[in-house]
């Protein structure tokens, strides 16, 4: 799009959260004018800690908010699997390191952390709290919000980032369901001293046993270390109450050092989840509407790919409209570029059980998630 069509833009995006706030960055440095709407009174974010891989990287030095990342943040090397009782399977680099004309790594990053500097680089009254979207009428070239403070918009672009539950998508895509993946994230924040002497460097490691797996990622920025359990489960309640002894079972096994870790923790300190995904969504767009981040494609975190998915959808929509002739186009090539690439993700993250183990813990089924989806 021409620069003064981008300028006489008016985009509403509904939701703060990373997909949000990165593409209200990376929209307003294209010049036009961007109004982010988010229904929680405060912004703050919950649970442990993501990489951000280095194409998320790059897109943040694109956008003048690299070093704010940075700031809060690991650099990292290498990830690591190994099996329950601490041997190993294999140690590869993060891909992608040497793919930009700066060496970029992999930057772990305490999810609160994240969000606060994503939101701290966007400019003074941009996102707008207490903003509840209770309704949408796409009027084809435009479209009207009304939120339950009684605030009405009308926007150009509406840009639905409103996660898995997502009121844009159910009013306007189709009532794609959250998806119970017969698994449960347990996820704390520990002191680097608590873990014993696991961890001497910045690089995350996967540990695999039969059912559960733990993830050990390093925040030494922070002197801490995000402790996440993740294992199958039948309890498809989406905040479940799971025992000090539950979370202990999970993890029987294991390092004796992981089952220290787990028998050390404050259960008020855990963020306890059953883990949910959705079926690929067959259109993310109208003529002014779209949706992204969790609430096109939410997948499941084997991957470690729903932040950085979300991050690169922002860039693939601002790459978008800078190139295609109207919003209508930019859309229908954003989708293009994106989808492909979302699904085959989504299908992946499926795939991280074998057969035994489902059938262990879900004899003669399984869950929703694990069936076969076509994408």
């Amino acid at each position: 799009m021409k620069a003064t069509d981008l300028q006489n833009l008016n985009i509403a995006i509904i939701g703060a959260g990373y997909g949000g706030a990165a593409s209200a960055k990376a929209l307003s440095l294209l010049g036009a004018t961007v109004n982010v709407y988010e229904q929680a009174s405060k912004i703050g974010e919950v649970g442990a800690g993501i990489g951000l891989r280095p194409s998320t990287m790059d897109r943040f030095r694109q956008w003048g908010s690299f070093e704010a990342i940075a700031a809060v943040s690991s650099p990292s090397d290498t990830f690591e699997i190994l099996t329950a009782d601490n041997n190993p399977i294999m140690e590869e680099a993060w891909p992608g390191i040497n793919d930009f004309e700066v060496e970029t790594k992999t930057h772990l990053i305490h999810r609160g952390d994240f969000i606060d500097a994503l939101i701290g680089v966007l400019p003074e009254g941009m996102v707008h709290l207490g903003h509840k979207l209770i309704e949408i009428q796409d009027q084809g070239a435009t479209s009207v919000l009304t939120f339950a403070n009684g605030t009405v918009v009308e926007a150009d672009l509406v840009i639905g980032a409103d996660g898995i539950k997502s009121v844009v998508r159910k009013a306007l895509f189709g009532d794609n369901q959250p998806v119970f993946s017969g698994e449960h994230a347990y996820r704390a924040v520990i002191s680097m001293e608590e873990a014993a002497d696991m961890i001497n460097d910045d690089n995350l490691r996967m540990f695999i046993g039969r059912g559960t797996k733990v993830y050990l990622l390093p925040l030494r920025h922070r002197n801490q270390l995000s402790f996440d359990i993740t294992a199958l489960c039948p309890d498809s309640t989406w905040a479940p109450e799971v025992s000090k002894e539950q979370l202990l079972a999970t993890v029987a096994g294991f390092d004796e050092r992981i089952v220290a870790m787990a028998r050390n923790l404050d259960m008020d300190t855990v963020s306890i989840r059953a883990v949910y995904d959705i079926n690929p969504v067959d259109s993310w767009h109208t003529d002014s509407v779209v949706i992204m981040g969790d609430a096109a494609h939410a997948m499941l975190h084997h991957q470690g790919q729903g932040a950085n998915s979300a991050i690169m959808d922002a860039g693939a929509l601002a790459d978008a409209l800078l190139e295609a002739d109207s919003v209508a186009e930019a859309l229908a090539l954003f989708q293009a570029t994106r989808k492909p690439v979302t699904d085959e993700l989504q299908r992946i993250s499926r795939s991280g059980w074998s057969e035994d183990e489902l059938n262990e813990v879900f004899p003669g089924q399984k869950p929703a998630s694990q069936s076969k989806v076509e994408v």
